[in-house]
């Protein structure tokens, strides 16, 4: 799959429904404890490393990032989509928003001390996530803690609409936690901890706990 054209359509298709993804999105963290949860720990993880800035990859409309600064987090956002930043700006205007791609991350080499990719894994294709998890395990401080939630499952499908029925183009990619622990481990990271949600429904969710392997001595 081409990069350019890949990433062209996802970011096209967020700019398109950013205003309705917010819009349904901004509670969901409300009615979801385990997820609350789950960042808890992983707030608790950054503080205990010594706390630091954090990144949240691929935040979307900024309502993850909000919620970690409210567990005193330093977190600031990063996603493809201008107007993702636009709708995150607006409605978190305290915190810091960016536009970039996981892709090609512009933070310096170990300069956070964790990093979040919650549910922005999901429309990377499978050739290019250990260029990812590279850019990863490269931006987060040695023993950093990394936190990611995806889709469960063995299958790919085209999303062409969605979020108040606006058109998308877009792979939504379903792994398997083992595969996607694997990945990790080759890009340097270990894997700590998951957790499988909502397992009787169609499309569970999974949330994986990793941290950068310390330099070697």
């Amino acid at each position: 799959m081409n990069a350019d054209r890949w990433l062209a359509d996802t970011r096209t298709s967020y700019d398109t429904v950013a205003v309705s993804y917010a819009d349904q999105l901004r509670e969901a963290l409300a009615g979801a404890p385990y997820l609350r949860a789950a960042l808890a720990l992983f707030a608790d993880l950054v503080h205990i490393a010594g706390g630091g800035p954090v990144a949240d990859v691929g935040c979307g409309p900024g309502h993850v990032t909000a919620h970690l600064h409210e567990l005193d987090v330093d977190a600031f956002g990063i996603d493809l989509s201008p107007a993702m930043i636009d709708v995150a700006r607006r409605d978190h205007p305290h915190l810091r928003f960016e536009v970039g791609s996981m892709t090609d991350l512009d933070l310096a080499d170990a300069s956070v001390a964790g990093l979040l990719a919650f549910w922005s894994l999901i429309h990377i294709p499978d050739e290019a996530v250990p260029t990812v998890f590279g850019h990863f395990r490269r931006v987060l401080r040695p023993g950093g803690p990394l936190l990611l939630g995806f889709h469960v499952g063995d299958e790919s499908r085209l999303k062409t609409q969605g979020y108040g029925g606006h058109p998308m183009n877009v792979h939504v990619h379903r792994r398997r936690p083992d595969q996607v622990a694997a990945w990790l481990r080759d890009a340097g990271f270990t894997v700590e901890a998951h957790m499988l949600t909502d397992p009787d429904k169609s499309v569970p969710g999974a949330v994986l706990f990793a941290r950068r392997q310390p330099e070697s001595p």
